[in-house]
């Protein structure tokens, strides 16, 4: 439900080589809430910061200094096993490079994080073929990553991060490397997931893809230097 902060970032720095004379403050200070069923893009130029801030909304990474609450929960006193569970239920990523398993068809690729949480056989196998029918792959679950064009791989990579029903979709650059049309299918399916109801957040160095979202966050140089808030109108 629309209100409720699914995430909260207090102060936050992501410093590297602290007090050396190569330190760098990927995140300077950075405070940011997202409600639940929020779609947001967070923009920036390579080196602005954008990727080390989606490390940390995605607990693929911690901060340095300040506060990140998740659902509620402190996210830098949990442990490293316990952020790897909440990044496996909570949390579905979708990168620009697909990172999908080459060795595994589509199905097997999709009903991997399924495997890590333990889902029996049955269920699991119902949950792959609804992701794998949600992003129109129906047909193809028996290729491979090599079998598959560019558009084809995201599309698996996006039915694997929805395979598991997480409130958060997390898409780092997802049409990075498609052409336009097939870019612009995959943010359709990622609008028809947030409207019904996932959180999603989608990092981008582009202005046209990040209109795609209602909030729009521009970061630089690890501080947020605009928040804005806008009607998008329905195609």
């Amino acid at each position: 439900m629309v209100g409720v902060n699914l995430i909260d970032l207090k102060d936050v720095f992501k410093i590297y080589n602290e007090g050396y004379e190569n330190e760098v403050r990927a995140l300077n200070g950075v405070s940011l809430t997202v409600e639940r069923g929020e779609f947001v893009s967070i923009i920036g130029a390579s080196g602005s910061g954008k990727s080390t801030l989606m490390n940390i909304l995605g607990c693929l990474d911690i901060p340095t200094y300040g506060t990140y609450l998740l659902d509620s929960q402190d996210v830098g006193e949990l442990t490293d096993n316990e952020l790897s569970k909440i990044r496996n239920r909570e949390v579905g990523f979708i990168f620009q490079g697909f990172n999908l398993i080459e060795a595994l068809n589509a199905y097997e690729n999709v009903e991997l994080p399924l495997i890590y949480q333990g889902v029996g056989a049955s269920q699991r196998r119902e949950m792959t073929l609804e992701a794998l029918e949600r992003v129109g792959l129906g047909e193809r679950v028996h290729h491979k990553p090599s079998e598959m064009s560019g558009g084809q791989q995201q599309r698996v990579a996006i039915a694997r991060a929805i395979s598991t029903h997480p409130p958060i979709i997390m898409a780092d650059e997802p049409t990075g490397a498609l052409d336009t049309k097939t870019g612009e299918h995959v943010l359709e399916i990622l609008k028809g997931l947030n409207r019904e109801g996932t959180t999603v957040i989608l990092i981008t160095h582009n202005s046209d893809i990040a209109e795609s979202s209602r909030r729009i966050i521009r970061i630089s140089d690890g501080v947020i230097v605009e928040d804005v808030c806008r009607e998008v109108t329905a195609p």
